[in-house]
């Protein structure tokens, strides 16, 4: 099984010439509200001029946690993630140069990535705007490898949830994940990328990371991080197609996917 690329953008709490190779109530006229028939009552104040819109400012814009798992144990019958340091290349100039302090953490053991994720849970996260989070590994529908074995994914993302992790309560946790949905090719026909191979290029690193960071940093500043996404996807979905010497490999397509749980627009400044 090789490498998919997908995002997930989520979540706030209420309380080449190099060969390819692969990797999911209505107001009344008047404009005042009323209670009729069971309608409850809304009031006329104007609603503040922010509240559809994340609070960056504060002191940091927060951490930015890589786990790049390049090398794997003969067990998991994963091959060696070759291109994979360009995208923590990427990644670490992308988000140092948006305002993110850096980790970067190498071939991490399932219980080492629970262990990374577990700590940063528990720090405080007062000073910072947001979390961020890219992993890059190998993968399956729902799951992310270590260099030991798989995990489910919603067992790292329910780390950061509001009982576990109240310092960055009503603040977004953003996860940005290059690994593999599935083990199907996508002739550029299909709608969606669950169950899809993602591909990474030897030379230049993955598609979609190469994606993501060359928006972020065209358009981060200015643009809401839900649009920066959908110029990703165009960029993916349209200006790249695989070169692979393997039969049937040649001339796939890839989409990624974006899932999110943000109730405000989100500007990755402060």
């Amino acid at each position: 099984m090789q490498d998919l690329g997908y995002t997930i953008v989520t979540m706030t709490d209420r309380s080449s010439t190099a060969e390819d190779c692969v990797d999911a109530k209505q107001m009344n006229d008047k404009g005042s509200s009323s209670q009729t028939e069971g309608r409850v009552d809304q009031t006329d104040a104007k609603p503040e001029s922010n509240a559809y819109q994340y609070n960056t400012n504060y002191p940091t814009l927060g951490q930015c946690i890589i786990i790049n798992n390049k090398n794997f144990q003969r067990q998991t019958g994963m091959g060696v993630r070759n291109g994979t340091d360009e995208d923590v290349k990427n990644v670490l100039a992308t988000f140092s140069k948006l305002g993110f302090k850096i980790k970067v953490n190498n071939d991490q053991t399932v219980s080492q990535m629970l262990n990374l994720l577990t700590k940063a849970s528990q720090e405080d996260h007062s000073s910072s705007a947001m979390f961020v989070c890219v992993l890059l590994s190998h993968g399956d529908d729902g799951v992310i490898y270590g260099t030991d074995k798989s995990i489910e994914l919603k067992q790292l993302f329910r780390l950061f949830r509001g009982d576990r992790c109240k310092s960055l309560v009503g603040k977004p946790k953003l996860f940005f994940i290059q690994a593999c949905r599935g083990s199907d090719l996508d002739t550029g026909i299909e709608s969606d990328s669950v169950g899809y191979y993602s591909w990474r290029n030897v030379s230049n690193g993955s598609w979609f990371i190469s994606s993501l960071c060359e928006m972020l940093l065209k358009h981060g500043k200015q643009l809401e991080i839900m649009q920066i996404m959908t110029r990703v996807n165009h960029k993916v979905a349209l200006e790249f197609k695989s070169s692979s010497n393997l039969p049937g490999f040649d001339g796939m397509k890839q989409i990624p996917c974006i899932v999110s749980m943000l109730t405000k627009e989100l500007y990755l400044q402060k």
